[in-house]
């Protein structure tokens, strides 16, 4: 009997996949602090999986459909800069503890998989 990587993982790749995506937004947001102009932007985990269960995404799909949105500062900056350090960094450590949270998940399932066809 085969094993159905894509049943038997769930959802679990597609947060990893996500936290990827997000990680890579907050990074170019860090990188343009101090670019005159630059609107920040992020992506919603909510969103994207409400979309996913919505649209019902195929497994076979390579990408998330992930799109991003701007950011709404606390505070205004003279030249239209709406990145804010101190909550662009918060946001990227969550993001990384997000990320190694769906990691954990993601190595329970092998795990569990690995158990179940050594038979233990």
């Amino acid at each position: 009997m085969a094993i159905s990587f894509d049943n038997a993982l769930g959802v679990h790749p597609d947060a990893l996949n996500f936290r990827v995506q997000r990680t890579k937004v907050l990074a170019s947001n860090l990188a343009n602090v101090d670019t005159p102009g630059y609107l920040s932007r992020d992506l919603s985990f909510t969103t994207v999986m409400d979309r996913m269960s919505s649209q019902g995404v195929s497994k076979s799909s390579p990408k998330l459909l992930v799109s991003s949105m701007y950011s709404i500062p606390y505070q205004n900056s003279k030249d239209g800069n709406t990145v804010e350090l101190g909550v662009e960094q918060g946001k990227f450590a969550q993001n990384n503890m997000d990320f190694q949270t769906s990691l954990t998940f993601l190595n329970m399932k092998f795990s569990g998989l690995a158990k179940a066809i050594e038979g233990r």
